[in-house]
């Protein structure tokens, strides 16, 4: 059986909204819980995962994964949300795992409203843990990184306009996109970072494609040469070129995706409703596991390339 831990005393009123939550805790065994999803293979060589793994070793659990029954096995409950805080948990041995229980059994669309912590959020929640005179080597251990790394990140946004900040503020970004960004004039940082947002890619390689592609003027230092590995002075110059045309091409083009916009939001508002009940999407787990997969990558599909915003 499993056991059951108080987090607070409360109630939902008449005219309240309703409590999303148990209020206990429950601590389950690994086996009892089942996970809709399947990690990639390589997920514990990623820099988050050796991250939540530092966490747990140090007893920092900021969230406890989400559950809730599974109406068809007695003593089993399906897993919401915390598939990669379930797989450390297991990689360290844990015989006991404590975990939120959800009063809500749609089982695969309450990860999607699950907000990820942004690299701006993370850099701003790092510099008040240091206004606060938490020790740069605490921070460095909790992230799993070393001391220089956070003396670098103490500085992630200076030289960065206030307008990209706001554009990225909610986006999980390489630090170096914002390094690459720092070379370029404000103007040109905003653009770059539009043409970020409209194509939904925000690594490192099309940072510095922007940067080789960047004229000098818009630069913040003109007079020194642009340095971009693998590319030589020539290279750059006809990528300048070739990258106004792109853009102008690019903005000429972008109000044709207003039909392939809406139809993906059909699709996608289908597909929302369909993923709704809890025994379509265990059923296909179950039985049709690539299915599903394909369907919950159109559900998280947000914007095709272009200003257009995909909503169900």
């Amino acid at each position: 059986m499993s056991k059951r831990k108080s987090i607070h005393k409360g109630s939902s009123k008449d005219g309240d909204i309703p409590i999303g939550f148990k209020m206990e805790l429950v601590a389950l065994r690994p086996e009892q819980i089942a996970p809709l999803k399947m990690l990639p293979p390589n997920i514990r060589e990623s820099v988050k995962y050796k991250q939540v793994v530092a966490s747990l070793r140090s007893g920092t659990l900021i969230e406890h994964p989400v559950v809730t029954p599974d109406a068809k096995q007695k003593d089993r409950y399906i897993l919401l949300d915390g598939h990669m805080r379930l797989e450390a948990l297991k990689e360290l041995g844990a015989k006991e795992i404590i975990c939120l229980v959800s009063t809500d059994d749609e089982s695969f669309t309450y990860n999607k409203h699950v907000n990820r912590l942004s690299t701006v959020q993370e850099h701003r929640m790092m510099l008040r843990a240091l206004r606060l005179g938490v020790p740069e080597a605490l921070i460095a251990q909790r992230l799993n990184v070393d001391v220089e790394c956070i003396l670098r990140k103490r500085t992630l946004l200076d030289g960065i306009c206030p307008e990209v900040i706001e554009m990225f503020k909610d986006k999980v970004i390489s630090p170096n996109v914002f390094v690459t960004l720092r070379k370029m004039i404000p103007y040109r940082q905003i653009e770059v970072a539009e043409l970020m947002n409209d194509s939904g890619i925000y690594s490192i390689t099309y940072a510095r494609a922007a940067l080789a592609a960047t004229p000098k003027e818009q630069l913040v230092n003109p007079q020194q040469q642009k340095k971009v590995r693998g590319l030589s002075t020539e290279q750059m110059e006809r990528m300048e070129n070739e990258m106004a045309k792109l853009q102008r091409l690019y903005r000429l083009t972008e109000d044709t995706y207003g039909k392939n916009v809406m139809n993906l939001t059909l699709a996608k508002g289908y597909l929302t409703k369909l993923l709704g009940n809890a025994r379509v999407v265990r059923y296909l787990a179950q039985h049709h596991h690539g299915i599903l997969q394909e369907f919950q990558k159109i559900i998280e599909i947000k914007s095709l390339p272009g200003r257009d915003t995909v909503t169900a």
